[in-house]
């Protein structure tokens, strides 16, 4: 069942019974008031009786100061001519001494009724309704039951006709209420509907589909959010397709990457194996399938390093500057075919030593792979505010601004040739673009084709007890 529908079959429920509820307690109360009414008046009128019975009881004729039952026949005679009136008069042991002839009240009332005790019933004879009144009243040493009727039929059939009136009057505003509230329920939820329509347009693959807003309330906010979460959704499925297609495109560079030494490496192989060379050409091929299976070896090393920097937690810990630049230093001081600008501030910062020197080990080989034999290579550390920033510049061939975003994929190089001809595979800077995650920061480029290019990051700065500086 919709939930339009429910909204409208409770309401319909709720309505039909608040006004049930309400019609019954209003004609009820009506009824109620009308009784009370013609029940005070009844019991008013026999009082009046009582006291104009006792009245002519004093002054009429007796013997031995003893009232008649002759007597009290006409006194109940003149009071039942003296108006329309159901009355009737017992003795004390309740015998009837008078009764008008369409007078048919129980005795009921008899037992119940003292000199200070006034009762009073209702009773029904077939269709008709009356109050039946029961009072003492005392005449000349008499004690006499005076009883009334008071015809009350009306009373109860404005009840039936109330009722009859408010069952009308409700099925009429039951099914004006249907009506309304069906429009007002599927205007309540046309936001519902709306986003059901995009959850649907979202299965189908329109993972950007926005719902429409069409009100201000809660479910306008839950429109809102729903459209967030769209924009969310389609952003993690590009990014996933992003990924998909980094996963296909690295596959596809790393067996192209393995095919091109491999085939050298197996053809080398076979001519050694399959002809006789001289000594010379033997040494040729032997170092050929060296230096191409070294390469091998270093790119599995790259990638292993990738891997584990990708899924391994890191402790870092406070490092000196001072320290890691000599270590650099005593690293390139036999590289006799570049000129290397050494210069840094002093100072301490928060990193894993062996993933630093790897990041800026990387920078510097790609700095010098890029630059001509003889070239300048500056390594530079500059202390700046909470942070310290390391600087590697070479004046080589630079880097088109188009390509500065592709370079940290692993595999990918500017100019194919040139980087394996120097045994490079692509890996060095994604593997600092790694590292750098793992310390909070991220390698930046500046360069210019033709230019040099300088890279460079930041790390936290801290002090000399290990406290970060503020």
């Amino acid at each position: 069942m919709k939930f339009s529908f429910k909204l409208l079959l409770w309401t319909i429920m709720v309505l039909a019974l608040a006004l049930g509820i309400s019609g019954y307690y209003f004609v009820t109360y009506v009824f109620e008031t009308s009784m009370a009414r013609e029940t005070g008046q009844a019991m008013d009128e026999s009082r009046i009786l009582r006291f104009a019975f006792e009245t002519a009881a004093l002054n009429a004729p007796t013997r031995y100061d003893v009232l008649a039952d002759h007597t009290i026949q006409e006194i109940a005679r003149n009071l039942e001519n003296g108006g329309s009136r159901l009355l009737r008069i017992c003795d004390e042991d309740g015998n009837v001494i008078y009764g008008s002839s369409e007078f048919q009240g129980n005795d009921i009332l008899l037992s119940k009724t003292g000199l200070s005790v006034n009762t009073w019933q209702v009773i029904r004879l077939g269709k008709q309704y009356y109050v039946q009144t029961c009072m003492m009243a005392d005449s000349l040493d008499r004690a006499l039951y005076l009883e009334t009727m008071r015809d009350v039929t009306e009373v109860f059939q404005d009840r039936a006709l109330g009722f009859l009136v408010y069952r009308r009057v409700m099925v009429i505003m039951l099914v004006l209420g249907t009506f309304i509230m069906h429009g007002i329920a599927s205007w309540l939820t046309r936001p519902i509907r709306l986003l059901t329509r995009a959850t649907k347009r979202m299965a189908e693959g329109e993972y950007g589909y926005q719902a429409r807003k069409v009100s201000d309330d809660e479910l306008g906010q839950l429109t809102l959010d729903f459209n967030q979460m769209a924009k969310a959704l389609k952003e993690n499925v590009s990014r996933l397709e992003e990924e998909l297609q980094a996963r296909e495109d690295f596959v596809a560079a790393f067996a192209h990457e393995l095919k091109t030494p491999l085939t050298a490496i197996i053809g080398y192989a076979d001519m050694l194996r399959s002809h006789r060379l001289d000594e010379e050409k033997s040494f040729l091929s032997a170092n050929y399938i060296y230096t191409e299976g070294k390469r091998l070896e270093a790119m599995s090393f790259r990638l292993l390093e990738i891997m584990v920097t990708r899924h391994g937690e890191q402790k870092l810990q406070a490092v000196s500057v001072h320290m890691l630049f000599s270590y650099l230093h005593d690293m390139y001081v036999n590289n006799r075919t570049m000129r290397f600008r050494w210069k840094h501030d002093k100072g301490m910062v928060l990193a894993e030593p062996n993933l630093l020197k790897s990041v800026l080990m990387n920078l510097i080989d790609n700095a010098c792979k890029a630059s001509e034999p003889g070239s300048v290579v500056e390594v530079e550390g500059r202390l700046q505010g909470k942070g310290y920033c390391f600087y590697v510049r070479d004046h080589g061939m630079g880097i088109p601004k188009e390509e500065q975003e592709k370079i940290i994929k692993p595999f990918y190089m500017v100019d194919k040739s040139r980087s394996r001809s120097k045994n490079g595979a692509g890996l060095g800077l994604a593997l600092c673009e790694e590292i750098l995650k793992l310390h909070g920061t991220r390698l930046k480029i500046d360069s210019e084709s033709g230019k040099g290019t300088c890279m460079s990051f930041v790390l936290q700065a801290v002090g000399r007890s290990g406290e970060r500086r503020r």
